[in-house]
């Protein structure tokens, strides 16, 4: 690569070989002038009141990619199903959604092109709901000119991995919800989770197609969840009866249907005491009380996910634990918080 420096007031007539921002802070930040504009005689002052005395003229060699060719390639690996890319600008390619949804990142793969010398992928957390139009991610190369191969080396990596960032959308699903214990259905205290699964389900875009209560009755929650099944529900909360107390039954209930036990017990704070199974193709969960008094618990990590299509692990679950401690703020503002990421 050649580069040659030229005073801004002969540089009249020449094109712009990359973006050169303007910053004024906390008014604007962006592109004063962008790759291939020619320069005016208007431009000097404007040029001078960025810092740029000089521009520089640069001649590419063979084997040699300019910086937004480089991100071009890059970012066409990079994004998957239901994301779009921005042209580069500044050196920069945004990645967005076209659509809402759970966002996915695959981490090893972004780990991999960041190993990359002067590769540079910056993205959100996995697995967190993303609306139309957010920036999930931003691409860019360090220098202005990079080898080709460094531009070859991402582009296998994608075509390894397969696209890095993508959007699942969210299905419109139906949910049954069991509410148990009998403090509630005997009427000594007031149910507190009704209003909790309503306002989730709603939020989460899905359908409520009913909510039954039972009292602590193993054979009764069991024949719920089997009767909830066959009305075509593709997801069953079961709430309360929980913990490891003799009479509470709910997770031996979920059992008896013959469902899969992926795991009972989850890292996540609150929500150590949550359940999760398969009936067949429906997921069966078991909510324990601190869904009640909690704003977020593990229930909003993993029914966006089941939403999304995807059928929950033991391996999933146990990756929780890392990001998996609400640290309880006075006011919450999940997921703008490090809960869960």
């Amino acid at each position: 690569m050649a580069i040659r420096q030229v005073r801004v007031e002969d540089a009249v007539g020449m094109v712009l070989g990359h973006d050169m921002s303007k910053i004024v802070p906390g008014e604007y930040r962006g592109p004063a002038f962008k790759k291939g504009h020619v320069i005016q005689q208007e431009d000097i002052c404007h040029l001078k009141n960025i810092g740029k005395d000089h521009i520089y003229l640069i001649e590419l060699t063979a084997g040699q990619v300019h910086e937004n060719d480089a991100i071009s390639r890059m970012a066409k690996g990079i994004a998957g199903d239901n994301v779009y890319c921005t042209e580069p600008a500044e050196g920069r390619i945004n990645v967005k959604t076209s659509k809402a949804g759970l966002l996915k990142i695959n981490r090893e793969a972004a780990i991999a092109v960041n190993m990359v010398e002067h590769a540079v992928l910056s993205t959100l957390h996995d697995n967190q709901l993303v609306k139309a139009d957010t920036v999930v991610a931003g691409i860019k190369v360090v220098p202005l000119v990079v080898e080709e191969n460094m531009v070859a080396e991402v582009e296998k990596l994608c075509a390894r991995f397969g696209p890095i960032v993508s959007v699942k959308p969210l299905s419109k699903l139906k949910i049954g919800v069991i509410i148990t214990g009998n403090e509630v259905y005997f009427g000594r205290i007031q149910d507190k989770f009704a209003p909790v699964f309503e306002k989730k389900v709603a939020h989460f875009g899905s359908e409520l197609t009913g909510i039954i209560y039972l009292p602590d009755d193993k054979e009764k929650i069991t024949a719920a969840i089997l009767d909830y099944q066959r009305q075509g529900a593709d997801v069953i909360i079961a709430s309360g009866g929980m913990s490891v107390d003799p009479d509470d039954v709910t997770p031996d209930a979920i059992r008896a249907t013959g469902a899969q036990v992926v795991s009972y017990g989850t890292p996540v704070l609150p929500g150590a005491m949550f359940m999760l199974a398969y009936l067949d193709e429906v997921a069966v969960m078991g909510m324990p009380a601190c869904g009640m008094y909690a704003k977020t618990t593990v229930l909003d990590l993993i029914f966006p996910r089941i939403l999304a299509g995807e059928r929950i692990t033991k391996r999933d679950i146990a990756n929780m634990g890392y990001g998996g401690l609400c640290k309880t703020c006075p006011a919450c503002t999940f997921p703008n918080c490090p809960f869960g990421k």
